[in-house]
């Protein structure tokens, strides 16, 4: 393939991009997974080739019913025939370098930002492999709420870490693409430019109007939802009880942070440690 048609084709996939939530009662090819996660897994970049992942595939459907609950009984989980979980992995390259009598590393905080960049590299690569094929996917943000409870479910052991789950499967919907901001919303020339009021509006206007619209034409238990609260725009509806409570947040960040301390990613320290394989 020449390169102005591999740009045409990765364009038109892209422009393709949904995340779809019912899928069909049919099943996926595993040849077909295994061929998608190699692509993926040999086309993704990686900090210093140490591929800090690890990826638990969930095809049985009890044990999906399972991370149905954890996942807050999203019924896609039900309908997918595969969940991928993927997570940030340094205990792989930590049991390596034990045995190669090397310094112990990876087991701090910038270890897991590291692992869990490259777990998200991965995840979408694997997105668009199955997305090229005419699967359908969607990211559960929920694996950061369930984090602890999915992390037992699946047996990660210390230095494993879940970060996101993707649903796959054929496509029984085909919505329509969700609306994005302006580009100069997200683009900087040179240096950040902080965007002052009138900019925002204009950005926001669009998105302002037709996100109202998608939320309100949910049916009348979402309205009288949003009447109950006193909510008048979708700003306020981000951050209300029906989306992303500051509360419920900041009490997940907290659970998170006791969740990396427990499985060894806080090793924080301010002198030098000795060696500890």
């Amino acid at each position: 393939m020449n390169p102005s048609s591999a740009a045409d084709t990765l364009s038109a996939l892209l422009q393709r991009h949904r995340s779809i939530r019912r899928f069909e009662n049919r099943p996926l090819d595993e040849s077909v997974v295994d061929e998608v996660l190699a692509q993926a897994i040999a086309g993704s970049s990686s900090s210093g080739n140490l591929n800090t992942y690890s990826l638990v595939l969930s095809r049985d459907a009890e044990r999906r019913a399972r991370l149905h609950q954890l996942h807050f009984e999203q019924d896609m989980i039900l309908q997918a025939p595969l969940l991928i979980t993927f997570c940030a992995d340094t205990r792989r390259t930590r049991d390596w370098l034990k045995l190669h009598q090397a310094r112990d590393n990876f087991d701090n905080f910038h270890g897991f930002l590291v692992a869990a960049f490259d777990a998200m590299i991965l995840a979408q690569s694997v997105a668009l492999g199955f997305e090229a094929r005419g699967l359908g996917i969607c990211y559960l943000g929920t694996t950061l709420n369930a984090a602890a409870a999915i992390a037992e479910f699946l047996e990660l052991p210390d230095s494993v870490f879940p970060v996101t789950s993707l649903a796959v499967g054929w496509p029984a919907e085909s919505p329509a693409p969700r609306d994005r901001l302006p580009l100069s919303a997200y683009v900087h020339q040179e240096r950040y430019q902080r965007h002052d009021d009138a900019a925002l509006q204009a950005l926001f206007a669009e998105r302002d109007v037709k996100g109202l619209r998608r939320y309100q034409a949910m049916g009348p238990e979402m309205a009288a939802q949003w009447q109950a609260l006193g909510l008048n725009s979708l700003a306020q509806f981000y951050t209300s009880e029906l989306k992303y409570s500051p509360a419920v947040l900041q009490a997940s960040s907290r659970d998170l942070l006791a969740l990396l301390q427990a499985r060894g990613f806080m090793n924080n320290a301010t002198t030098e440690q000795p060696n500890r394989p």
